[in-house]
């Protein structure tokens, strides 16, 4: 692993909310994401998070979140943490993911908020107990307001942090003030879940980031993290710029796994960016796009893979 799992980083400090490739057909495509999981850990990558949002779990199925976490552990699992998403607006579901999952290999879960159904606050609350409790895996749980609906509430973060099994979450609601409250609140690892936000966060105490453009730039984000923690900051800086363009490009219209499948076909990592309804593949203007942020940010050059940008 890049960066050595800590009390502090219980999932280490660099994941990628990996995207599952499909063949042409739609089915889901193994060897590929077998493919895509071995290069993510080779570029710094400490984690993967696989079947969450980024990974369309709501258009796979349980036997194929299982057989994906089976290939992954197999492939990686002796190299960086393999989380598996047990998310679900039914609580019962959750746990037959989180129970699979388990069965699979899977090394930790990611349990996001009910979506759609908005639960109240004791809903939540209950809705991660149940799902905690349901293994013996560590539980990374998801704040995702822009996407559930509902967003988690200091006394419900207060709450769920004495379960001994909830030990961190990804928190994208933009609220770094509030995060850095929260994490001295509760001592639960603070992962940021806006990619933008990684020095933001890294400031209040952040444990790292579960990212969608760490599908590129992982590299780049284990030595903001390195150069962080040595104290420069200011090299922390001067090497999280350079992801700028990537960022944009990969979250800026709000479809990432639309767009991470197209910047890694256009790697050569995919052989296609096939997608399973209601996503679309990336049209051609958008992979012109996706294309321009990865040659200015160094990662193409004329249309061939050219490797991450180099740091001073």
């Amino acid at each position: 692993m890049t960066l050595a799992p800590t009390a502090a980083r219980p999932f280490g400090a660099v994941l990628t909310a990996m995207v599952t490739p499909m063949t042409p057909s739609g089915d889901l495509d193994l060897e590929a994401a077998v493919t895509v999981a071995k290069r993510l850990v080779d570029d710094g990558n400490d984690g993967l998070v696989l079947s969450g949002t980024t990974g369309e779990s709501p258009t796979t199925h349980a036997p194929e979140k299982a057989d994906l976490v089976r290939a992954v552990v197999d492939a990686v699992g002796d190299r960086a943490f393999v989380v598996a998403g047990a998310g679900s607006n039914d609580t019962a579901h959750a746990v037959r993911m989180a129970e699979q999952a388990a069965e699979a290999g899977a090394h930790g879960l990611l349990v996001v908020s009910p979506y759609y159904s908005r639960p109240t606050q004791e809903g939540l609350y209950r809705h991660f107990v149940t799902v905690a409790d349901a293994t013996d895996l560590p539980v990374m749980l998801y704040d995702v307001p822009g996407r559930t609906g509902v967003r988690i509430a200091a006394s419900t973060y207060e709450r769920i942090a004495r379960h001994p099994r909830v030990v961190a979450t990804k928190d994208a609601t933009a609220d770094v003030a509030a995060a850095a409250g929260l994490r001295a609140a509760t001592g639960l690892a603070w992962y940021s879940g806006d990619d933008g936000l990684l020095l933001p966060f890294l400031s209040v105490g952040g444990a790292g980031i579960v990212s969608v453009s760490a599908h590129v730039v992982a590299g780049a984000f284990a030595e903001v993290v390195r150069r962080w923690d040595a104290g420069d900051t200011a090299g922390a800086l001067e090497a999280f710029l350079p992801t700028l363009p990537v960022i944009a490009a990969l979250n800026g219209a709000g479809a990432q796994a639309v767009m991470a499948k197209a910047a890694l076909e256009l790697l050569g990592v995919l052989g296609n960016r096939e997608l399973r309804l209601p996503n679309v593949a990336a049209t051609e203007d958008d992979v012109a796009r996706v294309r321009d942020a990865l040659v200015t940010a160094g990662y193409l050059n004329d249309g061939v893979r050219a490797g991450a940008t180099t740091l001073p």
